[in-house]
């Protein structure tokens, strides 16, 4: 085994009080430690190296030219060291360091611009590398440590993650102004019977989600167009190929009133999805997690509550 390997912090340290204080019995008395005990400490350190490190003398104790040298490199790692101390401390807590957060694309880029400035305002030391996936590629990569945590909408099956409830979002009707509801004051299931609708492909959730929603109003899902994204969603709808649903919060951002298109609430029907935070069971940023999704259900309340439906106001 190396020198290298042999050696410890606390011989530096040891190193660099005796040349502090040019004696032995004031560091040792300073370094709480016997005199006896520190001696010992610097001729293991001194053999380890291959070098002696003080002259010794009736004057006192002065370091010698190589242990001046090495002087130098030792106060650096002992510097290191407490850094290295101070940051892991500081990332216990939480809040530190850069995270890897994965959202769903349905959700993600209209959520997210109203929660990241606060959060970044309360952690300032918190980067966030946000990455897009569907929700299935989501839990499948939190759970293989792909992502540090997510933002998905439910279900989350795996027993190996914490799921948190964010909020809950209305999804919206979206027809043209020109459509055969698109006149009437309320639009209630009944209405959408035998009615065409859009979705986006079979890779997202979203797409079951409507698909079930259309069986119970009698609709049918039109299969031989699919979207690729909410923004493709739309601009079928607007070109007359059918109705769609959109989320709440798709529609605030991208949707204006001048827009061609009527946004509607469907009447007799539970239409929602739901949304939560989710990490893994055995993360050590657990405690971390638990309090950012308090913060997030804060903001959300204070934010959106116009347009979502938060978690405390879900009996």
């Amino acid at each position: 085994m190396e020198a290298a390997d042999k050696l410890s912090l606390r011989q530096l340290r040891y190193f660099a009080a005796v040349a502090e204080y040019g004696s032995f019995r004031q560091a040792a008395f300073k370094l709480n430690i016997t005199q006896p005990t520190l001696s010992n400490q610097i001729s293991v350190l001194e053999e380890l190296l291959g070098l002696q490190l003080f002259e010794r003398s009736r004057s006192g104790t002065s370091t010698t030219v190589e242990g001046r040298e090495l002087l130098i490199s030792a106060r650096r790692v002992i510097e290191e060291a407490q850094g290295f101390s101070t940051q892991a401390g500081s990332l216990s807590g939480g809040g530190v360091g850069t995270y890897r957060l994965g959202v769903t694309p349905t959700l993600g880029p209209y959520l997210l611009p109203h929660i990241l400035s606060p959060i970044h305002s309360r952690y300032k030391d918190l980067k966030l590398y946000v990455r897009e996936e569907a929700p299935s590629d989501l839990e499948s990569g939190l759970i293989n440590s792909q992502f540090d945590f997510i933002l998905s909408t439910l279900p989350i099956m795996s027993k190996e993650l914490v799921v948190m409830p964010l909020f809950r979002e209305p999804l919206k009707l979206a027809i043209t102004k020109d459509h055969k509801l698109a006149s009437k004051v309320r639009i209630n299931r009944m209405d959408l019977l035998g009615e065409q609708v859009l979705t986006i492909s079979e890779h997202h959730l979203f797409h079951r989600q409507i698909s079930e929603l259309c069986e119970k109003v009698g609709a049918s899902v039109r299969r031989d167009y699919e979207g690729t994204s909410l923004d493709t969603l739309r601009q079928m709808v607007v070109m007359g190929m059918g109705m769609a649903f959109l989320p709440a919060l798709y529609v605030r951002s991208e949707i204006r009133q001048e827009s061609e298109l009527r946004i509607a609430d469907v009447e007799g029907v539970n239409v929602v999805r739901n949304h939560a935070l989710v990490w893994r069971n055995t993360s050590p940023a657990r405690n971390f997690y638990r309090q950012l999704a308090l913060e997030i259900r804060e903001i959300i309340r204070e934010k959106l509550s116009d347009v979502v439906i938060p978690i405390e106001a879900v009996s």
